[in-house]
Protein backbone atom coordinates (compact mmCIF):
# COMPACT_ATOMS: atom_id res chain seq x y z
CA UNK A 1 0.00 0.00 0.00
CA UNK A 2 1.62 3.23 -0.92
CA UNK A 3 2.12 6.07 1.63
CA UNK A 4 -0.87 8.23 -0.11
CA UNK A 5 -3.31 5.39 -0.18
CA UNK A 6 -2.55 4.81 3.99
CA UNK A 7 -2.98 8.35 4.42
CA UNK A 8 -6.06 8.53 2.58
CA UNK A 9 -7.59 5.68 4.77
CA UNK A 10 -6.46 7.22 7.97
CA UNK A 11 -8.16 10.40 6.65
CA UNK A 12 -10.80 8.67 5.64
CA UNK A 13 -11.72 6.65 8.71
CA UNK A 14 -11.44 9.44 10.76
CA UNK A 15 -13.57 11.70 9.07
CA UNK A 16 -16.27 9.25 8.18
CA UNK A 17 -16.66 8.44 12.30
CA UNK A 18 -16.38 12.23 13.23
CA UNK A 19 -19.35 12.98 10.98
CA UNK A 20 -21.25 10.35 11.27
CA UNK A 21 -24.73 10.98 12.83
CA UNK A 22 -25.23 9.30 16.82
CA UNK A 23 -28.20 6.61 16.49
CA UNK A 24 -26.65 4.89 13.19
CA UNK A 25 -23.63 3.28 11.20
CA UNK A 26 -21.14 5.17 9.17
CA UNK A 27 -22.38 5.73 5.31
CA UNK A 28 -19.51 7.40 3.50
CA UNK A 29 -17.86 6.17 -0.10
CA UNK A 30 -14.59 5.15 1.86
CA UNK A 31 -16.53 3.13 4.26
CA UNK A 32 -18.24 1.84 1.84
CA UNK A 33 -15.15 1.10 -0.22
CA UNK A 34 -13.44 -0.36 2.85
CA UNK A 35 -16.76 -2.86 3.41
CA UNK A 36 -16.25 -4.44 -0.40
CA UNK A 37 -12.69 -5.34 0.97
CA UNK A 38 -13.91 -6.79 3.85
CA UNK A 39 -16.13 -8.89 1.73
CA UNK A 40 -14.29 -9.73 -0.93
CA UNK A 41 -11.64 -11.55 1.83
CA UNK A 42 -14.41 -13.26 3.61
CA UNK A 43 -15.28 -14.42 0.34
CA UNK A 44 -11.63 -15.83 -0.03
CA UNK A 45 -11.66 -16.95 3.82
CA UNK A 46 -14.75 -18.83 3.41
CA UNK A 47 -12.89 -21.35 0.35
CA UNK A 48 -10.16 -22.36 3.41
CA UNK A 49 -11.19 -25.16 5.57
CA UNK A 50 -8.04 -25.05 7.66
CA UNK A 51 -8.02 -22.74 11.14
CA UNK A 52 -4.27 -22.78 10.49
CA UNK A 53 -4.73 -21.31 6.72
CA UNK A 54 -7.57 -18.83 7.69
CA UNK A 55 -5.26 -17.58 10.13
CA UNK A 56 -2.08 -17.10 7.73
CA UNK A 57 -4.52 -15.05 5.17
CA UNK A 58 -5.80 -12.84 8.13
CA UNK A 59 -2.27 -12.14 8.77
CA UNK A 60 -1.59 -11.30 4.97
CA UNK A 61 -4.59 -8.59 4.62
CA UNK A 62 -4.45 -7.26 7.78
CA UNK A 63 -2.00 -4.89 6.89
CA UNK A 64 -4.43 -3.16 4.35
CA UNK A 65 -6.40 -2.40 7.09
CA UNK A 66 -3.91 -0.50 9.52
CA UNK A 67 -4.56 3.19 7.87
CA UNK A 68 -8.44 2.64 8.25
CA UNK A 69 -8.03 1.27 11.95
CA UNK A 70 -5.46 3.96 12.96
CA UNK A 71 -7.97 6.49 11.84
CA UNK A 72 -11.00 5.09 13.22
CA UNK A 73 -9.18 5.07 16.91
CA UNK A 74 -7.93 8.66 16.26
CA UNK A 75 -10.61 10.62 15.40
CA UNK A 76 -13.58 8.21 15.90
CA UNK A 77 -16.41 8.85 18.29
CA UNK A 78 -17.64 5.74 18.67
CA UNK A 79 -19.80 5.05 15.83
CA UNK A 80 -20.73 1.14 14.77
CA UNK A 81 -17.99 0.15 12.34
CA UNK A 82 -18.19 -3.11 11.26
CA UNK A 83 -14.68 -3.11 9.10
CA UNK A 84 -12.76 -2.22 12.47
CA UNK A 85 -14.87 -4.71 14.57
CA UNK A 86 -14.03 -7.38 11.96
CA UNK A 87 -9.97 -6.94 12.22
CA UNK A 88 -10.56 -6.99 15.92
CA UNK A 89 -11.44 -10.86 15.88
CA UNK A 90 -8.53 -11.25 12.76
CA UNK A 91 -5.95 -9.62 14.89
CA UNK A 92 -6.63 -12.10 17.65
CA UNK A 93 -7.28 -14.63 15.12
CA UNK A 94 -3.82 -13.76 13.27
CA UNK A 95 -1.99 -13.51 16.55
CA UNK A 96 -1.66 -9.40 16.82
CA UNK A 97 -3.12 -9.61 20.59
CA UNK A 98 -1.79 -6.20 21.05
CA UNK A 99 -3.22 -4.89 17.91
CA UNK A 100 -6.84 -6.53 19.02
CA UNK A 101 -6.80 -4.99 21.94
CA UNK A 102 -5.68 -1.77 21.04
CA UNK A 103 -9.42 -1.66 19.12
CA UNK A 104 -10.62 -3.35 22.07
CA UNK A 105 -10.05 -0.61 24.38
CA UNK A 106 -11.68 1.73 22.18
CA UNK A 107 -14.73 -0.37 21.32
CA UNK A 108 -15.64 -0.92 25.14
CA UNK A 109 -15.52 2.38 26.02
CA UNK A 110 -17.74 3.29 23.38
CA UNK A 111 -20.16 0.36 23.30
CA UNK A 112 -19.27 -1.04 19.77
CA UNK A 113 -21.18 -3.73 18.89
CA UNK A 114 -19.69 -6.94 16.67
CA UNK A 115 -21.04 -7.46 13.31
CA UNK A 116 -24.15 -9.21 12.65
CA UNK A 117 -22.97 -12.52 12.30
CA UNK A 118 -21.78 -12.73 15.51
CA UNK A 119 -23.95 -13.96 18.95
CA UNK A 120 -22.00 -13.02 21.75
CA UNK A 121 -20.89 -9.42 23.03
CA UNK A 122 -17.91 -8.04 22.16
CA UNK A 123 -16.25 -8.59 26.04
CA UNK A 124 -17.31 -11.54 25.67
CA UNK A 125 -15.39 -12.80 22.06
CA UNK A 126 -12.50 -10.62 23.47
CA UNK A 127 -11.88 -12.11 26.81
CA UNK A 128 -13.05 -15.69 25.32
CA UNK A 129 -11.00 -15.56 22.39
CA UNK A 130 -8.19 -14.49 24.26
CA UNK A 131 -8.59 -17.11 27.03
CA UNK A 132 -8.71 -19.77 23.91
CA UNK A 133 -5.62 -18.56 22.48
CA UNK A 134 -3.64 -18.54 25.54
CA UNK A 135 -5.26 -22.23 26.13
CA UNK A 136 -3.57 -23.69 22.89
CA UNK A 137 -0.60 -21.84 23.51
CA UNK A 138 -0.53 -24.05 26.88
CA UNK A 139 -1.57 -27.16 25.10
CA UNK A 140 1.21 -26.77 22.58
CA UNK A 141 3.89 -26.35 25.41
CA UNK A 142 4.28 -22.58 23.84
CA UNK A 143 4.68 -19.19 26.04
CA UNK A 144 1.57 -16.70 26.25
CA UNK A 145 2.02 -13.24 27.52
CA UNK A 146 1.12 -12.99 31.13
CA UNK A 147 0.36 -9.01 30.73
CA UNK A 148 -2.20 -10.05 27.44
CA UNK A 149 -4.33 -11.72 29.60
CA UNK A 150 -3.71 -9.46 32.96
CA UNK A 151 -4.89 -6.45 30.57
CA UNK A 152 -7.95 -8.38 28.65
CA UNK A 153 -9.72 -9.39 32.03
CA UNK A 154 -8.56 -5.94 33.30
CA UNK A 155 -10.90 -4.15 29.72
CA UNK A 156 -13.31 -6.74 30.44
CA UNK A 157 -14.02 -6.76 34.03
CA UNK A 158 -16.80 -3.69 34.04
CA UNK A 159 -18.71 -5.75 31.42
CA UNK A 160 -21.01 -8.81 31.60
CA UNK A 161 -20.74 -12.25 30.09
CA UNK A 162 -20.81 -15.58 30.80
CA UNK A 163 -19.46 -16.76 34.13
CA UNK A 164 -18.00 -19.41 32.64
CA UNK A 165 -16.04 -17.30 29.88
CA UNK A 166 -14.82 -15.46 32.39
CA UNK A 167 -13.69 -18.07 34.76
CA UNK A 168 -11.45 -19.24 31.42
CA UNK A 169 -9.58 -15.83 30.74
CA UNK A 170 -8.73 -16.08 34.71
CA UNK A 171 -7.36 -19.60 34.87
CA UNK A 172 -5.35 -18.90 31.70
CA UNK A 173 -3.66 -16.42 33.96
CA UNK A 174 -3.44 -18.56 36.71
CA UNK A 175 -1.21 -20.90 35.67
CA UNK A 176 1.22 -18.47 33.98
CA UNK A 177 1.36 -16.96 37.29
CA UNK A 178 1.78 -20.19 39.38
CA UNK A 179 5.45 -20.45 39.26
CA UNK A 180 6.47 -16.88 39.56
CA UNK A 181 4.10 -15.99 41.67
CA UNK A 182 1.98 -18.72 43.57
CA UNK A 183 -0.31 -16.75 46.04
CA UNK A 184 -1.71 -14.34 42.84
CA UNK A 185 -1.85 -17.57 41.06
CA UNK A 186 -4.11 -19.14 43.54
CA UNK A 187 -6.30 -15.92 44.01
CA UNK A 188 -7.00 -16.16 40.19
CA UNK A 189 -7.67 -19.92 40.21
CA UNK A 190 -9.81 -19.86 43.25
CA UNK A 191 -11.92 -16.82 42.28
CA UNK A 192 -11.81 -19.30 38.63
CA UNK A 193 -13.32 -22.01 40.39
CA UNK A 194 -16.13 -19.78 41.91
CA UNK A 195 -17.78 -18.80 38.87
CA UNK A 196 -17.30 -22.50 37.09
CA UNK A 197 -16.54 -25.42 39.35
CA UNK A 198 -16.04 -27.50 36.08
CA UNK A 199 -13.20 -24.59 35.07
CA UNK A 200 -10.57 -27.89 35.66
CA UNK A 201 -8.54 -26.00 38.29
CA UNK A 202 -8.94 -28.22 41.41
CA UNK A 203 -5.86 -29.91 41.17
CA UNK A 204 -3.49 -26.83 40.49
CA UNK A 205 -4.90 -25.37 43.37
CA UNK A 206 -4.08 -28.45 45.66
CA UNK A 207 -0.32 -28.11 43.75
CA UNK A 208 0.38 -24.73 44.24
CA UNK A 209 -1.09 -25.02 47.82
CA UNK A 210 0.97 -27.68 48.45
CA UNK A 211 3.85 -26.18 46.66
CA UNK A 212 2.99 -23.10 49.25
CA UNK A 213 3.40 -25.25 52.36
CA UNK A 214 6.44 -26.54 51.69
CA UNK A 215 8.20 -23.67 50.67
CA UNK A 216 7.31 -22.48 53.67
CA UNK A 217 8.51 -25.13 56.12
CA UNK A 218 12.18 -24.95 57.25
CA UNK A 219 14.42 -27.84 55.93
CA UNK A 220 14.90 -31.16 57.38
CA UNK A 221 17.38 -30.78 60.41
CA UNK A 222 17.56 -27.21 60.61
CA UNK A 223 17.25 -24.96 63.14
CA UNK A 224 14.06 -23.91 64.68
Amino acid sequence: MSHARAHFQRASAARASALAVEDGPIHCTAYELMLVKLAEDKRRLKQIQSMEGKAAVKREVLPDYAPWVEGALEGGRGQPDDVLMTVMTWRIDAGDYSGALDIAEYALAHGLPLPDQFSRTTATVVAEEIADAAKRARDGQQPFDLHTLTYTAELTDQHDMPDQVRAKLLKEAGLILAEQAPAAALEHLRRAQQLDNRVGVKKDIERIERAIKNSAQPPAGGQA
